[in-house]
C-alpha cells in the first residue's frame, strides 16, 4: 500500500503503522486521517496480523489535529464539521474495535487528539523523558468531544474532567498513575520492550480469544446488566467451542504450553 502520511509495515505477524509527518508533529490532516483509517482496516482484513503497534516518526507522537485544517474547517457550514467530525470518530472507532491487540509507543508529546489516540490503544508503552500527555482543547476554544467517552472508559469521569478543564501536561509516570497508559519504560527502552510486548502478545496468546475478548469488552460497556450477562454467557459458551479452546485444554491435559 502507498501512503503519504503513514508509513505500513507487516511481518512477523504484526503490522506496525507509524505516523510520519515529522516537520508537523505528526499533526492529524485530512490525508493523515483517511491513510491511518485505511491502515487499520487492513491490518483487521489481513489474517496473517495478529497484533498492531502504533507510532510515531520524528520527534512527536502525535500534536493533534493539524491547525491548518482546524482552521479550515471552522469556516465551514455544520455539515461539513458534521462529516469530518464523522471521519474523525470512525478512525477512533476502527483502532477502538479492531478486534486484535493493538499496541502504542508513545516516544513524545501526544496532545489534544494524539492523547485520544493513545488512550484507544489497548496496552500503551511511554519514554519516561520525553512522553508528555495533555488535553489542553478548551485553551484554544474546541472541545475534546470525540475521545472524551474513550478517556471516560480508560481513567475515569473524574480524571478526564481535570485532564481536559485544566488542560496540564501529564508526564509519562502522571500518566501511568492515573491510568492512561500501561507503563513508562526508560527512553532507550522503549522499541525494545514494545518488541517484548507484542512478542508476548503473539506467542502466548490465542488470536481467537483475543479477538472475542476485544469485542466482549467493546460491546458491554453499554449493556444494561440482564443483556451483559446473557451476552457474557453466550460468548463464554461460544469460547469453549472454537478449536483454539480445544487446543489450549489439551496442552493443559498434557501438560505444555500451547502453541500459538
Amino acid at each position: 500500500m502507498d501512503f503519504r502520511a503513514i508509513r505500513y509495515a507487516a511481518g512477523e505477524r504484526t503490522a506496525r503503522i507509524t505516523l510520519n509527518r515529522p516537520a508537523e508533529r505528526n499533526a492529524l490532516d485530512d490525508t493523515a486521517i483517511a491513510e491511518l483509517t485505511a491502515a487499520f482496516i487492513a491490518a483487521a482484513r489481513d489474517p496473517g496480523v495478529k497484533v498492531v503497534l502504533l507510532a510515531g516518526a520524528g520527534p512527536a507522537f502525535c500534536s493533534g489535529i493539524d491547525p491548518v485544517h482546524h482552521e479550515r474547517m471552522s469556516a465551514g457550514d455544520l455539515e461539513q464539521n458534521r462529516a469530518d467530525s464523522q471521519r474523525l470518530a470512525t478512525l477512533l472507532r476502527t483502532i477502538y474495535e479492531i478486534r486484535k491487540p493493538v499496541c502504542a509507543l508513545v516516544h513524545g508529546p501526544a496532545y489534544g487528539f494524539g492523547c485520544g489516540l493513545a488512550a484507544v490503544c489497548d496496552l500503551v508503552l511511554a519514554s519516561r523523558d520525553r512522553a508528555k500527555f495533555a488535553v489542553a482543547d478548551v485553551q484554544t476554544g474546541m472541545v475534546p468531544a470525540l475521545f472524551a467517552p474513550y478517556l471516560v472508559k480508560r481513567i475515569g469521569e473524574g480524571r478526564t474532567r481535570e485532564l481536559i478543564l485544566r488542560g496540564n501536561a501529564l508526564s509519562a509516570t502522571e500518566a501511568q498513575g492515573i491510568g492512561l497508559i500501561t507503563a513508562s519504560v526508560p527512553d532507550d527502552q522503549l522499541e525494545k520492550k514494545g518488541t517484548a510486548l507484542v512478542a508476548e502478545l503473539v506467542g502466548k496468546s490465542s488470536s481467537v480469544a483475543m479477538s472475542m475478548v476485544k469485542d466482549l469488552l467493546s460491546k458491554i460497556n453499554g449493556m444494561n446488566s440482564s443483556d451483559a450477562i446473557d451476552f457474557t454467557i453466550n460468548v463464554h459458551a461460544s469460547a469453549r467451542m472454537t478449536a483454539e479452546c480445544r487446543k489450549g485444554a489439551q496442552a493443559l491435559i498434557n501438560d505444555q504450553e500451547p502453541e500459538w
